[in-house]
């Protein structure tokens, strides 16, 4: 196990304890005034509704999202439904998306929340059932009606570790530890297969039970981990909404200290004190260039009493773009799909700038 204190500088090429080579980061291609957001309203933003949301209602918010310029989004979480009762529907939405690929002008790859091997067998053997291999392209093997033209959409999965023994117990029933124990299988797996990994640290400014003040050299240490295990991108994820500017500061000073590479990293905001605008033009300047966020604001944790949605889509694009930031996606067809969505739901939209937009659009 690396030292929390003084985690030892990881080459840019990983090779792990278990021979698992480690892809280079898509983002280290990319212009340095782009920024690649990763939509998670779907899968984050819809895991803590009470209300049933029908399998049709989940397609057509993916299909529009799809639309609006996103090159990644989450699409569902391959979760027992017993833990979280609205994603009981993702593998029919990942047969869905394999069968009938929405039409973009950009590949899009959608990505499913994994917990355990479970989840990510579940995955492969639900794709394999429908004739569908994704060790290629997840649309490559879509009917001949497709166009040979047409983007190729990908199939990617994430995983999860906590920051804090607490939330870890909490939310998977094991130690930090024992997570990360798991997590090696999974990642083996989806390497086999060909499937790019997504991890994600959880509470990592802000725990509900351990408080604001997590170790950023514990965040460090498992973002390394989870780096020479073969995760090919870690999101640090402020699960709470209480990360402040300064402590998002030091944190990013500790992962590059630890010798984390910027294009290896993202961030995941959620907005409980106002703050996720704030903490994203501290990653910016910073270096990050991917984000997470949630058409509308949607989302919250099940397992932080309190914590309100992520920062929303509409309002970090608007907040990109206006410091002369490129995204590629079309800020008023997402405050369009932020109003629907909202309405559907029977819900406040809690975007400020998808609102504005909406009624400039109207008028």
């Amino acid at each position: 196990m690396l030292c929390s204190r003084a985690v030892r500088r990881l080459p840019r090429r990983v090779v792990s304890a278990r021979q698992t080579v480690r892809c280079l980061a898509t983002e280290a291609k990319l212009s340095p005034d782009f920024v690649r957001i990763v939509e998670v309203g779907p899968r984050d933003g819809l895991q803590n509704e009470k209300k049933a949301i029908p399998l049709e209602t989940k397609i057509e918010l993916i299909e529009r999202l799809a639309g609006t310029g996103v090159q990644t989004l989450e699409a569902g979480s391959f979760v027992p439904a017993k833990w979280v009762p609205q994603m009981a529907s993702t593998s029919d939405i990942l047969k869905h998306l394999l069968k009938s690929p929405p039409k973009t002008s950009n590949a899009v790859a959608f990505n499913y929340l994994v917990p355990n091997i479970k989840g990510l067998e579940s995955l492969v053997s639900t794709a394999e059932s429908e004739g569908f291999s994704l060790s290629t392209d997840s649309s490559a093997s879509a009917s001949s009606s497709t166009s040979l033209a047409a983007p190729q959409h990908t199939t990617e999965i994430s995983l999860f570790a906590a920051a804090t023994e607490a939330f870890s117990k909490a939310n998977t029933n094991c130690t930090i530890a024992e997570s990360l124990s798991r997590i090696g299988p999974i990642v083996d797996l989806a390497k086999k297969k060909n499937i790019r990994v997504r991890g994600y640290v959880s509470v990592a400014l802000g725990c509900p039970y351990e408080g604001p003040d997590v170790d950023p050299h514990k965040v460090a240490e498992i973002t390394a981990s989870l780096l020479s295990m073969g995760a090919d991108e870690v999101s640090v994820a402020d699960t709470t909404g209480m990360g402040t500017a300064p402590r998002t500061q030091r944190l990013l000073k500790v992962l590059t200290a630890a010798g984390i590479a910027h294009s290896d990293l993202a961030l995941h905001f959620h907005d409980t004190y106002g703050q996720a605008l704030v903490n994203t033009i501290v990653g910016l300047e910073h270096g990050i260039r991917v984000f997470d966020s949630s058409v509308g604001g949607l989302g919250g944790c099940p397992y932080s009493k309190g914590a309100t949605g992520n920062v929303s889509t509409e309002d970090l694009v608007h907040t990109l773009h206006s410091l002369g930031m490129q995204t590629g996606i079309d800020l008023e067809e997402m405050s369009r799909i932020g109003d629907w969505i909202s309405k559907e739901l029977g819900r406040q939209n809690d975007s400020r700038v998808g609102k504005a937009t909406v009624s400039k659009l109207k008028a």
